[in-house]
């Protein structure tokens, strides 16, 4: 069978690998470079999701899990371990023993493919193993473990292995003009007939139905992610409650400096991708709540947004499921959602699909 995939993310070149491994005739379209837009903006987290638990996700979770494990025991040199510590203090949104609920469940939803087993630290721990934070207020904390990669170099190496295949083939720096339910794409007015097209284009797929006056059942909330790079070593990374909210932020060792992020505001598919004075402003903040060495923005080396494709579910950000949609319509098969981590399960999903 003739496939074309619209979309040189994760999500796009995971659907390649798995259907070149079916024997279908695989072609990817993408309008940049491969793993160049929302892909290669993520917190560079390969997790299950622990705040996903509290929406009750646990399937999402448990396949977030076991998908971890794969880029763990796959690709070492772009994938590792890494401890992450959630410190409580009095005014904790959330208490000990919701973590502890949470935690237990995260080890037992990862089963044999579990990292490390959570662990408790009482005060004193805490002050020796977290020495940076803050300790005004601060009751005990655990520890835990999930992945962390190069997002980037990640999805490269995941493409090399497409490529590997003869039944494979790459078109980058080329726009899809139009699409139709025939498997019909235009490109600068030349049609190109396919036995099935996938639109996978992550924050995209929306708007490539809209352009073709293609019905959905699914609408897109665009959540866009906004991190800062300070230039400051960290060893391990930190789970924390944004201050006054529920919302988690994370900071994480990231090429010997530090990331932090990510923020949640909604924009349309028009705007520029980029963090907005208020979201740098509010990293920062969050980020002096906990830790004795105060930030400002000279401290900042980089910054960066990504823009999450999550489906409409719900009035907050927050609660909005982190679950993907399939559709499929006539020769049309259109990807809605997805998460990097579970881009694997979401490509064997769609390619079983048809």
């Amino acid at each position: 069978m003739n496939v074309a995939i619209i979309g040189g993310g994760i999500n796009g070149v995971m659907t390649a690998w798995e259907l070149c491994k079916k024997n279908h005739n695989v072609t990817l379209y993408e309008k940049k470079k491969l793993m160049t837009q929302t892909s290669s903006k993520s917190s560079k987290l390969l997790h299950g999701g622990l705040r996903y638990l509290e929406n009750f996700e646990f399937g999402l979770v448990k396949e977030a899990l076991k998908d971890r494990a794969w880029w763990l025991k796959n690709a070492p040199k772009f994938a590792t371990p890494l401890k992450i510590y959630i410190p409580i203090y009095k005014n904790s949104r959330r208490s000990v023993w919701v973590y502890k609920i949470g935690l237990f469940l995260y080890d037992f939803l990862a089963g044999k493919d579990n990292i490390d087993v959570h662990k408790f630290h009482n005060l004193q721990s805490m002050y020796e193993l977290c020495c940076e934070l803050k300790s005004n207020k601060l009751t005990g904390g655990y520890s835990y473990f999930d992945g962390q990669m190069d997002d980037y170099k990640l999805g490269l190496w995941a493409a090399n292995e497409v490529k590997k295949y003869k039944n494979f083939t790459l078109m980058e720096n080329t726009t899809v003009d139009k699409i139709n339910l025939n498997g019909e794409i235009f490109l600068n007015e030349n049609k190109k007939k396919f036995d099935k097209i996938i639109n996978i284009a992550g924050p995209w797929a929306s708007k490539i139905l809209k352009d073709n006056d293609i019905k959905s059942n699914y609408q897109l909330d665009l959540i866009r992610g906004s991190h800062i790079v300070i230039n400051r070593r960290s060893d391990h990374g930190f789970f924390l409650e944004v201050p006054n909210e529920r919302r988690i932020f994370f900071v994480l060792p990231h090429n010997k400096k530090t990331l932090i992020g990510t923020t949640e505001e909604r924009q349309t598919i028009g705007e520029k991708i980029k963090p907005s004075k208020k979201e740098i402003e509010n990293l920062i903040n969050s980020y002096n709540t906990y830790f004795v060495k105060s930030i400002s923005k000279k401290d900042i080396v980089e910054s960066f947004s990504g823009l999450r494709p999550l489906i409409k579910s719900s009035s907050n950000p927050n609660k909005a499921t982190r679950e993907y949609a399939i559709e499929l319509n006539k020769n049309l098969i259109n990807v809605f959602g997805g998460k990097w981590t579970t881009a694997r399960q979401l490509a064997k999903k769609v390619a079983n699909s048809f």
